[in-house]
């Protein structure tokens, strides 16, 4: 029986973050085409020290990375078959403004930016029939620019309706990246929302681990209201609860809506102690990255977006969104809430009296 040959790809990555840097880095390890796209400065360093993998079989080093530092020089080294998008939601709109010039000449995109919403965004600049969503599950760390490290393999998701998704499907595992193909975007895309909130927004106000905050009662609970929120949304728009490549989220949904706080969390402690460990979630990171940017208005904020559209109250998601983005622009000093729980939920409680926005939970 012939053996199938797999197509060959010839990738745009843009940036080089921990996703594009494992994304795009395991495909050209494993043969395929890419060209990386990287700020003037960053792009000379990864000319000089070249990409540093760490993967499941061991150190990579890609020594002379195909890097270019704006779009225009980007297209000469076209035609591309696919763009990878991997770069933080909160820069999805400055970075438009590069497409814009060359919709037309943009091909297929790769959305694996977390959110719901960012393929729409995407959509209006370049076209729908451009955007395939996609959702990453494994955990990867940055150790320095274009140097990552694989710390948890799990997979990543590809929708379907798109005609190259079951080809990309293919060329990714050969890369060794664990992909599936999902037959529904919105599914998939709002199924790793909810892992995304999972102890996210608490532990960067907080300043504790996702294990300590799960381990207090009332944090927990408050956790689980979050959670809730986003599926009563889910469940209005008609959108399935799906597992992801190696995270089983449907047992994440059911603890949240069914299963009592004695059996649920112990359970969802252990989970987080074997997925995550010790190590701070994104929120976390970025806000004491001292950045002045998170992603919580395209996580939690999604959330409320979505309930403001259908009259649905969230308002656990509206006041972790309101009181990470105060931490975040300085509004709110940062050592607030820092490990002190019961300021933090006596203020939730203070804002569930004062806001219109505010329901009992």
């Amino acid at each position: 029986m012939p053996i199938k040959t797999l197509p060959q790809f010839r990738f745009l990555c843009f940036g080089v973050g921990a996703i594009g840097t494992y994304i795009g880095g395991s495909l050209a390890l494993s043969g395929q085409a890419v060209v990386f796209l990287e700020r003037q400065e960053q792009a000379a360093y990864l000319r000089q020290h070249g990409l540093r993998l760490t993967l499941k079989d061991g150190d990579h080093v890609l020594p002379d990375p195909d890097i270019v530092s704006t779009i225009e020089d980007a297209l000469t080294h076209g035609p591309f078959d696919a763009v990878i998008f991997a770069v933080k939601s909160y820069q999805t709109q400055s970075v438009l403004k590069y497409f814009t010039p060359y919709n037309v000449a943009m091909p297929p995109l790769i959305c694996l930016l977390n959110g719901v919403e960012n393929e729409a965004i995407l959509a209006s600049v370049i076209g729908s029939d451009k955007i395939i969503p996609a959702s990453v599950t494994t955990a990867v760390g940055r150790r320095a620019v274009g140097d990552i490290v694989v710390e948890r393999l799990r997979g990543l998701g590809i929708a379907q309706g798109h005609h190259l998704a079951p080809a990309l499907v293919a060329v990714f595992n050969q890369a060794g990246l664990n992909a599936r193909l999902y037959p529904d975007a919105a599914s998939m895309k709002w199924s790793k929302l909810l892992t995304n909130l999972t102890a996210n927004a608490s532990s960067a106000i907080l300043n504790m681990t996702p294990v300590e905050i799960y381990s207090h009662p009332a944090l927990f609970r408050l956790e689980m209201e979050q959670l809730r929120e986003a599926l009563r949304l889910m469940r209005a728009q008609k959108i399935a609860v799906t597992d992801l490549p190696g995270t089983p989220v449907r047992l994440l949904a059911f603890a949240a809506r069914v299963l009592p706080a004695f059996i649920s969390q112990p359970l969802l402690i252990r989970s987080l102690g074997k997925g995550r460990g010790e190590k701070m979630p994104s929120f976390h990171i970025d806000l004491y990255s001292g950045s002045g940017k998170s992603e919580v208005d395209f996580l939690n904020g999604a959330v409320v977006r979505a309930g403001e559209k259908r009259n649905i109250p969230v308002p656990v998601n509206r006041f972790l969104r309101d009181t990470l983005m105060g931490l975040t622009d300085g509004s709110i000093p940062l050592d607030t809430y820092d490990h002190q729980p019961e300021k933090f939920l006596a203020a939730f409680k203070e804002f569930l009296h004062t806001s219109p926005a505010g329901k009992s939970v």
